[in-house]
């Protein structure tokens, strides 16, 4: 089966572009304001949206993460909230690829099955799950991939030759390749190293791989995609959408282009990477 993720990397491979990935988190700062953001992505130049599903113990994010997820669970977000604002999402936008990014404990207490059958009704097209590991894909994986999601699997500078088959097994969508070693947002990618690493990724799949963890600026975004098929971007938006915060952490008539402006210029970087120098 073709998904909405995989028509979108056909159709940006034709272009000779790299897809823009990115990230924030349902229901940060309010549930409103998020799913007005979430609205404006595509039109800001999102090729693929990953939403974070709220968490009390994000342990693989940094502090800016963290805070969204503290922020938005204040708010009130719940799970069955941020799959109503991927359903009316969905309302208005019946194509670009959404993909929910989290931890195992908020599905397992759905339960799996439950939310599972919840995801595909809302529209969400892939998962990615950062505390499942591949020894443990008859929980999630297996069941996801079934019911016609796409995995998403995390690659890592750590993943080395022998444990690479494990985490492609049951991967689709695209392979996630997480730029450095540590929690989001804490460091900026070494170029020629990110690239080293997707040609050894793109040696044992077929599978488009997108690099995401501290890719910040249009410039950054530009260099790393003259090397793979998408960059994701995370921890700044959500900085950029703190910022626009008032002291009480509420929204401001900026905080939704706060994040689209932002996005904007990283599309028009992308735009152009054909032109860029492999650093």
């Amino acid at each position: 089966m073709t998904t909405r993720i995989d028509k979108r990397f056909a159709a940006l491979r034709e272009k000779g572009r790299a897809a823009l990935v990115t990230f924030t988190t349902a229901g940060d700062p309010d549930y409103e304001t998020s799913l007005a953001l979430l609205k404006a992505l595509p039109g800001a130049g999102a090729d693929i949206i990953e939403m974070g599903m709220p968490f009390s113990d994000p342990m693989a994010d940094g502090p800016a993460i963290q805070a969204s997820s503290q922020r938005a669970l204040k708010a009130g977000q719940t799970m069955k909230k941020t799959l109503e604002m991927v359903r009316e999402f969905r309302e208005g936008d019946p194509d670009t690829p959404l993909v929910l990014m989290g931890y195992y404990n908020p599905i397992y207490i759905y339960p799996v099955e439950d939310f599972i059958r919840d995801c595909i009704e809302a529209g969400v097209d892939g998962l990615i799950v950062v505390d499942v590991p591949p020894e443990q894909d008859d929980e999630l994986c297996i069941p996801a991939l079934k019911a016609g999601l796409n995995f998403i699997r995390l690659a890592t500078p750590t993943t080395d030759a022998k444990r690479l088959p494990a985490v492609l097994e049951n991967t689709s969508g695209f392979v996630y390749y997480v730029s450095i070693a540590g929690i989001t947002g804490t460091a900026a990618p070494d170029t020629g190293e990110v690239h080293d690493a997707v040609a050894r990724i793109k040696k044992q799949t077929r599978l488009p791989v997108a690099v995401g963890f501290g890719v910040k600026t249009p410039e950054q975004a530009r260099a790393i995609a003259a090397g793979a098929d998408g960059v994701v971007v995370g921890s700044a938006l959500v900085n950029a959408l703190k910022a626009s915060l008032d002291e009480n952490d509420r929204a401001g008539p900026q905080t939704v282009s706060s994040v689209t402006d932002l996005v904007r210029g990283l599309a028009d970087g992308l735009a152009t990477r054909e032109t860029a120098a492999v650093k």
